[in-house]
C-alpha cells in the first residue's frame, strides 16, 4: 500500500509542479516556437532579404551569424522529455479503477493457463509488447494525420488552442465524475470475442481489449499526453509519448508474472482508485488553461493576465487539497472515515503549494513556475514594479507597436519593438542593439526574463549600454496592407507582425529558435555570435560584455 501510494504521489507532483511544461525548460537550451502558420524553414547556404520591407541590408547579409537552429541534441532532449512524461501518465493510468483491478486477475490467467512459470513469463511479456505495439500505433496514427508541418504549427494556433483548452476541460469533467467516455460497445465486445484465439493472435486482442475497456480511465490521460506532445511540433513527439505511456503500463504486467507472490502485497481496490481519477482530473483542469492562455495572449484577448491565472490556479489545487481532507464528495467518491497519513500528508504538499502561489497575486515572481505562467508584464498589481527611465530619442517619440507589446515586457525595460527604429536609436544614442527574437508562448523566453534579466548586473547592462529591440514572432497582429509581402527566403505571404519577424529571423540568422539573441551595431552588422537560452547569469553577462567591447572597438576604428 505504501508503495502504491508513494508511486502516486510522486506522479501526482510531477505533473501539478508547473503542470509538465516548465520540466522541459531545466533541459533545452530554447525553445522551438512555431513559425506563425505557412513559414517554412530550409536550409540556405546565406541569408535571403526580405525586400518588400527592405528589411535585411546587404551589410547585414555579409556578417551573418553562424546558424543557430534548434540541433538534434535539443530534439532528442524534447523526445526524451515527451517519453518521461508518457512514463508518468501511464504509472498514474495503472492506478486508475479500470486498470489497476485488472492486474491480479490477468496475471492470475497467464500462470494458470500456460501451466508453467516460464511460459507465464513469456505470455506476460507478449501481453506487454502488444500494449506497447497498440499506443505507440495511435501516437503514429495521430503524427500522419496531422502531417509534421501541422503539429509545428499547433503552439500558436488560436483554433487549435482553444479546441485543446475545451477538450482538457472536458477530460477534467469526466475524471471527476461528470460523465464517463466510452467507445461502442459493439466494437468493444467485438475485439473482445477475438482475445478468446489461442497463440500470440489470441493475447494481442486481449491487449486491445485492455486498451478499449479501460478508455474511459485512460482517454483522459491519453488525450492530455498527446496534445501536450502534438504541440511541441515534433514529428516523433506523439509515438514516443505512447511508447513512454505504453511501457509504464506494461510493466507490472510483466513484473507481476515473474514475481507472482508480489500480488499478495497489492491493496484491495477500493474508493482509493477513485480518488486518483479525481486529483488527476483537478490536475486536467489546471493544465487546460495554459492553452487558453496561449491564445489570450497571441490574440490580445486581455482576459488571462497573470493574476487572474494564478487565481484560477489558486482555485482548483485549493480544492483538490480540500477533497484529500475528504471535506468534498463527488458522485463516484466512497465515504472516508477517516484521513490516511500519505493521504495526509499529499494534502499537506497541496496546500503548501497554494500557499506558495499566492505571493504571485502581489508581483511575486515564482521563479520555479515563472516560464509556465503569462509574462510578468500583464500583471495589473505589482509590489515589485521598478520605474525604469526610459531611452529617449529626438527621432523616435512614439515607438513603433508598443501598444500591442508592453504587456510582454519585463517591467524595468523599455525595447523597441521594430527593428529599423532600434537601429535608429542605436546610432543616436551610440549604443549596440541587443536584438530578442521573443514570443507570447515562448517558455524559455519567460524563464530567462525571469530568472535571468532580473539578475541586477544583467538588469544594469540592459538598461545602461543597450537598445533592446523585442521582436515577437508569433504574433498574430495583421500588418497594414502596403507593408504586407513576399518573402523571398520562403515565398510565403507575409501578413502579420510576427510573421515579419519570423521571417526576418530566418532570412538574416537562419533560426526559428526563441529565445535568440543578437547584437548588432546600428547598420545591423553582427557584432558576435547570437546565443540562445544560458540560464546562468555570468555566462549572460559576459555575452553582454562581449557585445559591448566589439561594439565600441569597431566605433573607434
Amino acid at each position: 500500500m505504501k508503495k502504491i501510494l508513494l508511486l502516486l504521489l510522486m506522479a501526482t507532483m510531477f505533473l501539478a509542479l508547473p503542470a509538465v511544461k516548465s520540466y522541459a525548460t531545466v533541459t533545452q537550451d530554447s525553445t522551438t516556437t512555431a513559425p506563425p502558420d505557412d513559414i517554412v524553414f530550409t536550409e540556405v547556404g546565406s541569408a535571403q532579404d526580405s525586400a518588400a520591407n527592405n528589411i535585411v541590408k546587404d551589410s547585414v547579409k555579409k556578417n551573418v551569424a553562424p546558424p543557430v537552429s534548434k540541433t538534434a541534441d535539443q530534439e532528442k532532449l524534447t523526445l526524451w522529455e515527451t517519453f518521461i512524461k508518457g512514463l508518468l501518465f501511464g504509472f498514474a493510468a495503472i492506478l486508475m479503477p479500470c486498470i489497476f483491478p485488472m492486474l491480479p486477475l490477468t496475471v492470475s490467467f497467464f500462470t494458470k493457463k500456460a501451466g508453467s512459470k516460464s511460459k507465464a513469463v513469456g505470455q506476460a511479456i507478449i501481453y506487454g509488447i502488444s500494449i506497447i505495439i497498440i499506443y505507440v500505433a495511435l501516437g503514429m496514427l495521430v503524427t500522419i494525420a496531422f502531417g509534421s508541418d501541422a503539429l509545428n504549427a499547433l503552439s500558436t494556433n488560436g483554433i487549435f488552442n482553444s479546441f485543446f483548452f475545451l477538450l482538457l476541460v472536458v477530460f477534467g469533467a469526466s475524471f471527476l465524475g461528470a460523465f464517463e467516455i466510452t467507445l461502442p460497445s459493439a466494437f468493444v465486445n467485438k475485439i473482445d470475442a477475438k482475445s478468446d484465439k489461442g497463440g500470440l493472435m489470441g493475447i494481442f486482442f486481449m491487449a486491445f481489449s485492455l486498451a478499449l475497456v479501460s478508455f474511459s480511465c485512460t482517454g483522459p490521460l491519453i488525450g492530455t499526453l498527446l496534445v501536450d506532445a502534438a504541440s511541441k511540433g515534433d514529428r516523433l513527439g506523439p509515438a514516443v509519448g505512447m511508447f513512454g505511456f505504453s511501457f509504464a503500463l506494461a510493466i507490472p504486467f510483466a513484473l507481476f508474472a515473474l514475481f507472482p507472490s508480489l500480488l499478495k502485497s497489492l491493496p484491495k481496490s477500493g474508493g482509493w482508485l477513485n480518488s486518483v481519477k479525481v486529483v488527476l482530473g483537478f490536475i486536467e483542469l489546471a493544465f487546460a488553461f495554459k492553452f487558453l492562455s496561449n491564445v489570450d495572449l497571441a490574440y490580445h484577448w486581455n482576459l488571462l493576465d497573470r493574476e487572474i491565472f494564478l487565481a484560477i490556479w489558486i482555485a482548483i489545487f485549493a480544492l483538490m487539497g480540500i477533497y484529500l481532507l475528504g471535506k468534498i464528495k463527488f458522485s463516484h467518491d466512497s465515504d472516508l472515515p477517516y484521513l490516511s497519513v500519505p493521504r495526509t500528508f499529499l494534502a499537506i504538499l497541496v496546500f503548501a503549494w497554494v500557499i506558495y502561489l499566492i505571493p504571485g497575486m502581489w508581483g511575486a515572481p515564482l521563479k520555479s513556475i515563472s516560464a509556465f505562467l503569462p509574462p510578468t508584464a500583464t500583471q495589473d498589481f505589482d509590489l515589485n514594479n521598478i520605474t525604469a527611465t526610459p531611452q529617449t530619442s529626438s527621432a523616435t517619440k512614439e515607438k513603433k507597436y508598443a501598444a500591442l507589446f508592453h504587456r510582454l515586457t519585463p517591467k524595468g525595460f523599455n525595447p523597441y519593438y521594430d527593428y529599423e527604429e532600434a537601429k535608429q536609436a542605436s546610432k543616436e544614442l551610440g549604443k549596440p542593439v541587443l536584438i530578442d527574437f521573443t514570443g507570447w508562448n515562448c517558455v524559455n523566453c519567460r524563464k530567462m526574463e525571469n530568472n535571468v534579466w532580473s539578475d541586477p548586473e544583467v538588469a544594469k547592462r540592459l538598461k545602461n549600454d543597450f537598445v533592446m529591440a523585442e521582436l515577437v514572432v508569433d504574433d498574430k497582429t495583421e500588418l497594414p496592407l502596403e507593408e504586407q509581402y513576399v518573402s523571398t527566403f520562403s515565398n510565403k505571404n507575409i501578413n502579420t507582425i510576427g510573421k515579419k519577424w519570423s521571417d526576418f529571423q530566418a532570412a538574416t540568422f537562419n533560426s526559428n529558435s526563441q529565445p535568440q539573441y543578437v547584437i548588432v551595431d546600428g547598420d545591423g552588422n553582427v557584432l558576435v555570435p547570437p546565443q540562445g537560452a544560458d540560464y546562468n547569469p555570468e555566462n549572460y553577462i559576459k555575452f553582454l560584455d562581449s557585445g559591448k567591447a566589439a561594439f565600441q572597438k569597431k566605433s573607434n576604428e
